[in-house]
């Protein structure tokens, strides 16, 4: 067993993620490979989300981190060591990397997907490749587990974009919802630029909600028993993430200039309450 980088460490602390926090559940070995891996996923984020960088030296690093994940490169981050080990300790599957960096790629064109077809390849490479990983630090068994990475990565991803709707935007005018969907609810870009929280935008919002639900449920019916207690990180962001969507459909989705959370003390709450369920269910 070896302690992660002092950089891995740094990193995650100040992420102040949900995800983050939710490792607090694993053995100390398994937390520890967990960190490793969450900080190459933020550092992957950062890379693609750095302002101060032209988009092709965004894609230059972006490709030196596909070569380092499997192999030494010249320059590279204190980071890939580490990470090198997790592959070959787990035995993971490389692509999962790739995709998952090729889905933050897919933000540096600008950010419009037509289709829900189109949004769905965008959240599964950067959500749900990220739980096809983890459930193998985690320890799963199971096939099914990764069905429910799978449905899992993509409830919490779409939560996510619903939360940020009016953020992204003004991040660059990025736009996370299909447009056929803005078009069937009559819903324009112009209306998102101006902020407007009418009817149009809360049917949109509605129907994108549902369809996390079903995702969410979907997860829920994949959940392999026999690997219930490995997954308690990821329940744990089930619960964190499937209450916030719940607050926003109960606020009627005010997500301009208001970001949703969940307080520290009912994270705890479900925090524990997901840690007894793993234990004695």
């Amino acid at each position: 067993m070896s302690t992660p980088s002092p950089d891995a460490q740094a990193i995650t602390r100040a992420s102040k993620s949900n995800l983050a926090l939710a490792f607090v559940s694993l053995p100390r070995e398994r937390r520890e490979d967990m960190t490793v891996f969450y900080a190459w996923c933020r550092v992957i984020d950062d890379i693609a989300d750095d302002p101060g960088q032209t988009v092709e030296n965004r894609r230059a690093a972006l490709d030196q981190w596909k070569r380092a994940v499997q192999q030494p490169v010249d320059g590279e981050s204190t980071l890939a060591a580490p990470v090198r080990t997790l592959v070959t300790k787990y035995h993971l599957d490389v692509s999962l990397f790739h995709e998952l960096i090729a889905g933050v790629e897919m933000d540096l064109d600008g950010v419009t997907y037509q289709t829900w077809d189109d949004l769905r390849l965008y959240c599964y490479r950067v959500a749900s490749a990220v739980g096809l990983i983890s459930i193998e630090i985690f320890g799963c068994r199971d096939p099914l587990a990764r069905e429910y990475a799978l449905q899992l990565g993509l409830a919490l991803q779409l939560t996510n974009i619903l939360r940020d709707v009016g953020e992204d935007f003004a991040n660059g005018g990025r736009i996370y919802l299909p447009r056929e969907d803005l078009a069937q609810f009559h819903y324009t870009a112009g209306d998102l630029a101006a902020r407007r929280h009418n009817e149009a935008f809360l049917a949109l919002m509605r129907f994108e909600a549902s369809r996390a639900r079903g995702f969410y449920a979907a997860a829920e019916k994949a959940l392999p028993a026999g690997d219930r207690r490995a997954l308690v990180a990821a329940e744990i962001m089930h619960a964190i993430y499937r209450r916030l969507l719940e607050r926003m459909e109960r606020d009627d989705f005010h997500v301009f200039g208001h970001r949703y959370s969940l307080g520290r003390l009912r994270k705890l709450s479900l925090i524990t309450r997901e840690i007894l369920r793993a234990r004695f269910l």
